[in-house]
């Protein structure tokens, strides 16, 4: 089978794998709000998806790379992402939607050895580029099921996102089958080498400032900002708008790095993405005030009949922030996946992928559940506060680690 057909084929897996994963996650906290009152256990139910990608992740590239063959791991998460669609689209209470939350994480574990196997089709000296290709696919799948959340919660209620998703994953399937793949030899696990590839510096930097991303994209956008929006009086359409918009300043930086990362070193993009995103959360915790001078500025476009002075000016605010928001997770999360593999030998591929998506996915384990914690005790924008802080914190310390040399072979 040619190399071209095998990229096609993974591609378009990737593609509907992630359509399927996200039809149902930009109102996934606002259905949750429908069976308990607790944001506590929306947070919860929200974390379960990060938890259990960061229990399974690790394992489950150690065990790809001892198969040395990577689809059937890629076909049990596809099924188990349909499974878990189901349970939470037909779930009567919260526990229901906390376990298939839990089924939907196991099913993210299978992007491991799926990144791994599309990055496999080009040369190691091209991982960054991999990667920003990669990333370009999964946003466009995941940015084509956001935006069609709200029509489909208009046509059929909650429940239809994630019956829909259930078939897009068994379109995934289908799509795999074909795609033949080059079985490396099994090889027993050498514990020693694994253990010295988890602390690598080279692995594990990159690792760590992922996991502070995930945490403050998870902590907003896919955690408790579709619960803030709807206080302000934002329908499910303005949800889908805000988590569609994330993901396609997300795109967009994957082009934009793919195409500068010959001339710019990683660390500064890293150091750019954290500004941004500490912007973004700050944004959102200053909407009410911010507002204020939006509605001046409303006023007088108004009168020059430019704009509606009648806009929600909260709201208009939350959308200048998420851009910030998009556009910091979309520069980072290309540069330091590709990071963490970039100096691994192909052999360990997957269990540097694994250790990357593990150690990130406690970000989004830790996102939404502290989130979850600290508005309910604080109320939202004080965890706000929290949530920039941390990442304004954590993000320079650890890009200040990176070596000042590491620029990405192209």
């Amino acid at each position: 089978m040619k190399r071209w057909w095998v990229v096609a084929l993974l591609g378009a897996t990737v593609f509907l794998y992630w359509m399927g994963m996200y039809l149902y996650v930009p109102t996934l906290p606002t259905y949750a709000r429908t069976k308990t009152e607790s944001l506590t256990l929306v947070g919860v139910m929200v974390s379960m998806y990060g938890l259990w990608q960061a229990v399974i992740r690790l394992p489950l590239g150690i065990s790809a790379d001892a198969l040395g063959w990577r689809k059937p791991f890629i076909l049990v998460g596809l099924l188990l992402a349909g499974l878990g669609a189901w349970i939470m689209g037909t779930g009567a209470g919260i526990h229901e939607l906390i376990v298939g939350r839990a089924i939907t994480g196991l099913a993210a574990g299978a992007w491991v050895p799926l990144a791994v196997a599309f990055s496999s089709q080009f040369p190691p000296d091209q991982a960054v580029r991999a990667s920003a290709l990669l990333s370009f696919i999964s946003s466009a799948g995941r940015m084509l099921a956001t935006s069609l959340t709200g029509l489909l919660n208009q046509w059929g209620g909650y429940a239809l996102a994630f019956y829909a998703s259930v078939g897009v994953e068994a379109v995934a399937v289908v799509a795999l089958l074909p795609a033949r793949e080059a079985r490396l030899a099994p090889q027993r696990p050498a514990w020693s080498p694994i253990g010295r590839l988890i602390v690598r510096r080279d692995v594990l930097l990159p690792s760590l400032l992922g996991a502070v991303c995930q945490y403050v994209n998870w902590a907003t956008t896919f955690g408790f900002l579709p619960i803030l929006v709807k206080q302000l009086g934002a329908s499910d359409m303005v949800q889908s708008a805000l988590a569609s918009m994330n993901i396609g300043l997300g795109i967009a930086c994957g082009l934009l790095v793919s195409g500068i990362i010959r001339r710019v070193s990683a660390r500064l993009l890293v150091y750019v993405s954290f500004g941004l995103l500490t912007a973004g959360v700050v944004g959102l915790a200053l909407a009410p005030s911010l507002a204020v001078a939006v509605e001046t500025l409303a006023q007088q476009l108004g009168q020059l009949g430019l704009v509606n002075p009648d806009w929600n000016d909260q709201l208009v605010v939350v959308y200048l922030a998420q851009v910030f928001i998009g556009l910091g997770q979309g520069i980072s999360y290309p540069v330091l996946m590709g990071l963490s593999i970039q100096n691994v030998p192909s052999q360990q591929r997957s269990t540097a992928m694994g250790v990357y998506q593990a150690v990130y996915a406690v970000g989004m384990f830790g996102g939404p559940s502290l989130g979850g914690w600290l508005s309910d005790n604080l109320g939202i924008p004080s965890m706000l506060w929290i949530t920039g802080l941390v990442c304004l914190v954590s993000g320079l310390f650890l890009t200040r680690l990176l070596q000042d040399a590491q620029r990405p072979p192209v």
